[in-house]
């Protein structure tokens, strides 16, 4: 037998909607760090814009802010702004996926998985922004 909360307990849909896309966030903004972190270990990482280290700290600042924002701001423009700028990692993603040719360091897996967990965060971003 199951039992229910009564309804003062439980969250508001918009704030649970902020919730999942903070932790969504959190999860993708996790495996991005990893993934960095191997291609730095392989050298995949570029040194033109400084130490790796330093932007694995950077990547990890915003992670945690965004996560942070989401869980503190409930107004529906913070998760808007980080849809749209989530959403400029397609391009980069798709040409990689399937445009990317004999150039390519890694395999197309590696960016198709990344574009599924990219969507994936984009539409829970999207659940809280526009109250889907």
């Amino acid at each position: 037998m199951t039992t229910t909360a009564p309804a003062a307990e439980r969250p508001r849909a918009p704030d649970a909607k902020f919730r999942q896309a903070a932790f969504v966030y959190l999860h993708t903004a996790i495996l991005y760090e990893i993934a960095a972190y191997h291609m730095m270990g392989t050298g995949l990482l570029p040194m033109r814009f400084g130490p790796p280290v330093l932007w694995l700290a950077f990547g990890a600042a915003i992670g945690a802010f965004v996560v942070y924002g989401l869980l503190r701001w409930r107004t529906p423009w913070f998760p808007r702004i980080i849809w749209i700028v989530h959403s400029g990692r397609l391009p980069a993603l798709v040409k990689g996926a399937f445009f990317a040719g004999d150039e390519a360091r890694l395999g197309p897996a590696f960016y198709i998985t990344a574009i599924l967990v990219v969507l994936i965060t984009l539409w829970m971003l999207a659940r809280a922004g526009w109250d889907l």
